[in-house]
């Protein structure tokens, strides 16, 4: 199997000068190479292969005007051209819309390294074509410093290296081939139910907290919510005639804020893993889970940034991924399907059920948590499937 690693790395300011250089030829790469396609299909011409656009890209390189281009390895130029034509031949094969040009305000800074010429140590990661000297002090500008040391393995087999800038930070995505999992997990079941008091409800009676009514998040988003007040009346303060002023101040707490939305982001995320893995860990036997319709959730605007915080799709991915490497089935129940409505002991579905209602009482003397018996249900549901399935 492959698993995709992601380091952040700490590159100093000349080497950061060098892959913002980088991401932008990349960028270049890509936008001439839809310019290219987009003018032969209106002169009637048939699509380009990425091959015949690389020679004419090196052809191009050549020239006075764009000798620039042959500061920034070749390879990085190369895959940009490729991803364009991939693009275009997804969307003749209707699988994706229509490939747009890259904005530089909007588009994620981003840039291919070699698999093969990226070379890693405990602690830095060699990127190519930083400097051609051959001298050792001037080899060093090539290395950046990695933030976590011996994470990804000095010996191996790289697959696709991507750096990429999330507006704060660079970070390097590489695939890792790993041996396939040879153990077949055969504990009980776990029937998960997702929720906005509660994370995750299983059907072993584990439950996992909604990490946004942590003391800490909610600090957190309170500085958020003023610092965005703050930023607005800054605006309005330095606005000339319809046109807002952006002053050197806004900037700063912009930065701020901008810092302040990557913390929350990475606690949210850090948890689902934490949560995911957890689960994983227990290895049961399956593990089944509803399919929610998030889209029609966030509609209900009492509920919708509660929903959003939660992360449920995140939630579901990572237990599928994260269960194909384990061997463990992950059946989705279908969406209509009443978990919560159906009595667990003796099957009565009630209709009237208001989600206001945390405590189900059937006519049967069942009095139950209305979660704890939703995970109950699935559980039973992903034991029905994988008999039908037998």
């Amino acid at each position: 199997m492959i698993k995709t690693i992601r380091v952040m790395l700490l590159p100093n300011n000349k080497q950061r000068t060098k892959l913002f250089q980088y991401a932008n030829t990349a960028r270049f790469a890509y936008n001439w190479t839809l310019g290219r396609e987009q003018e032969n299909y209106k002169n009637g011409g048939k699509f380009i292969s990425d091959s015949d656009l690389r020679k004419e890209f090196t052809q191009l390189k050549k020239t006075e005007e764009y000798a620039w281009l042959n500061h920034v390895s070749n390879n990085v130029t190369k895959q940009a051209i490729k991803d364009a034509c991939d693009a275009y031949q997804k969307f003749f094969k209707g699988y994706a819309k229509h490939p747009k040009f890259k904005s530089k305000k909007h588009t994620v800074p981003s840039f291919y390294q070699d698999n093969i010429k990226i070379k890693f140590t405990d602690t830095h990661v060699k990127i190519e074509g930083f400097s051609t000297s051959k001298k050792k002090n001037k080899q060093k500008f090539n290395w950046i410093r990695l933030a976590e040391h011996d994470r990804i393995p000095i010996d191996g087999k790289y697959s696709n290296p991507r750096i990429k800038f999330d507006g704060l930070n660079w970070y390097l995505t590489i695939g890792m081939e790993y041996e396939d999992s040879v153990s077949f997990p055969a504990k009980e079941g776990i029937g998960i139910d997702l929720g906005i008091k509660e994370l995750a409800i299983c059907s072993d009676k584990k439950t996992y907290q909604n990490i946004n009514k942590t003391q800490k998040v909610k600090r957190l988003e309170k500085r958020k919510r003023r610092l965005q007040r703050s930023i607005s009346r800054r605006y309005e303060k330095n606005k000339k005639g319809e046109s807002y002023c952006k002053t050197s101040n806004i900037r700063k707490s912009e930065k701020k804020l901008l810092r302040l939305n990557h913390r929350l982001t990475n606690i949210r995320q850090n948890y689902l893993h934490q949560t995911t893995s957890e689960i994983i860990k227990r290895e049961p036997s399956f593990i089944c889970m509803e399919d929610l319709n998030v889209s029609g959730m966030m509609k209900n605007r009492h509920l919708s940034k509660s929903i959003q915080q939660q992360g449920f799709y995140e939630f579901r991915k990572q237990m599928e991924y994260k269960s194909a490497w384990n061997h463990i089935p992950v059946i989705i129940a279908e969406q209509f399907f009443p978990s919560s409505k159906l009595c667990s002991c003796c099957g009565i579905i009630k209709k009237d059920l208001k989600l206001s209602e945390r405590i189900y009482r059937c006519e049967c003397g069942n009095v139950i948590d209305r979660d704890y018996q939703a995970a109950l249900n699935l559980k039973r549901y992903g034991e029905m499937s994988l008999q039908s399935v037998t």
